[in-house]
């Protein structure tokens, strides 16, 4: 009989696991992987160098498509940045938003990821699941900023505006009836905050229906456990962050070792996982969104408690009111010279991070004085990760390979920029 000799297996572009643009190149001996090369630039945009040519607050809606799963998470860092490099202070009230709306982006990119990462490994049903309460939050967005993927709600100097007093109903049609319009509609009679409230309080029952479907399911942990399995010492010698260094079992996150916003006033925990498994993974990104509703509903009191402003009043980098623009003639030159120009950073660098629901996300910014940046630099979770599948892969059957690439979250607009 003939020895089986290795073969090479392209996987992907187009391959409905890889999430995105990637190319795998597998040298297989039979079905186990010897070895797994990731071929990435399939969707380079540019970023970066795009940034450079634009002045600072256009380059907000790039971040939004750096990761379409997560897009708050990374306007926020790209406005730190900038804020370090002028030196001003949001108001507390903007804060206070960022945080809720960070919380509510994790248990978004979560929610998308338990469904994808089960539907990749043969589990249809949490797909539809997470879908459902996705819908929730992606209408929390939607009525902040008027998009529901897109926002560019985060500014330099805090946000947009301020929470709307009432949400969007649904209204009856020929496939809806009122009696079935009214029953959705009873959760939308009040304010966003109310909104999200009745969806805190009802979620962690939620939560428990995915583990209800998943966290002793027989096959999903045949297919998980023991499966791309990272020591605490590689993760952190492959930069590994966020969920991917936690389920290793190292406590890191940069909401409590490093605070930003207002992190540092609230009460929330860390999980960590024990064995760094795929399925150590999937247990720390479920107790996280329940972390994140626990965040979420302290950001709501204290919002009830305490109106404000919610963007700066320093006209150089955030707009005037719309009546003052109309009225006033320096407001008008103001406004007009913002959004024509842009505005001029001082001289300087900065790196800002924050804890991206994938890992640590890090804008640095070089600044020459101009109205759009010297140079900026994206610091991708994802990439880092992705740089890891080899070590992970390797020893693991071809069917394993799909578990590794959903354990680890990534998304190409941010690994290719």
């Amino acid at each position: 009989m003939a020895e089986i000799q290795n073969y090479t297996l392209n996987f992907g572009p187009q391959h409905p696991s890889a999430h995105g643009v990637l190319r795998l190149v597998l040298e297989l001996d039979g079905e186990t992987v010897e070895r797994a090369d990731p071929h990435i630039g399939l969707l380079h945009r540019g970023t970066e160098k795009l940034a450079e040519s634009k002045p600072y607050n256009q380059s907000l809606g790039y971040m939004d498509r750096l990761d379409y799963v997560s897009p708050m998470s990374n306007e926020h860092a790209y406005v730190i940045a900038m804020e370090k490099i002028l030196g001003i202070t949001p108001p507390v009230r903007a804060l206070y938003i960022r945080v809720l709306f960070d919380e509510i982006t994790r248990i978004l990119n979560h929610l998308l990821w338990v469904g994808a990462h089960a539907l990749d490994i043969g589990a249809m049903t949490i797909f539809l699941y997470a879908f459902r309460e996705r819908e929730d939050l992606m209408d929390c967005y939607e009525a902040v900023s008027g998009s529901r993927l897109h926002a560019a709600y985060y500014r330099p100097g805090g946000v947009a505006r301020d929470l709307p007093d009432s949400m969007p109903l649904y209204k009856a049609s020929k496939w809806h009836s009122e009696k079935e319009v009214s029953r959705k509609n009873e959760n939308r009679q009040g304010s966003l905050l109310d909104f999200i409230e009745d969806f805190v309080k009802r979620f962690p029952t939620h939560v428990d229906e995915y583990e209800t479907l998943l966290t002793d399911n027989r096959i999903w942990k045949q297919r998980t456990v023991d499966i791309g399995v990272v020591t605490p010492e590689r993760a952190l010698q492959m930069g590994f962050t966020g969920p991917m260094l936690r389920g290793s079992g190292v406590e890191w996150d940069l909401r409590k070792k490093q605070p930003y916003a207002v992190y540092d006033q609230l009460d929330f925990d860390i999980p960590v996982g024990v064995t760094g498994d795929s399925y150590d993974r999937y247990l720390v990104r479920i107790e996280e969104m329940r972390q994140s509703n626990r965040i979420m509903q302290q950001c709501i009191d204290w919002l009830r408690a305490n109106p404000g402003p919610v963007l700066t009043d320093n006209h150089k980098v955030a707009p005037p009111k719309r009546a003052d623009m109309k009225n006033d003639m320096e407001s008008l030159i103001h406004h007009f010279k913002l959004f024509t120009e842009g505005f001029c950073l001082p001289e300087g660098e900065a790196y800002a991070a924050v804890e991206h629901p994938k890992g640590e996300f890090g804008i640095y910014l070089v600044s020459d004085g101009a109205n759009k940046p010297y140079r900026m630099k994206i610091r991708a979770p994802g990439f880092a990760h992705l740089s890891g599948l080899d070590e992970m892969c390797r020893g693991h059957m071809l069917a394993d390979v799909v578990a590794i690439i959903g354990t680890q979250d990534i998304v190409f607009g941010e690994v290719d920029r």
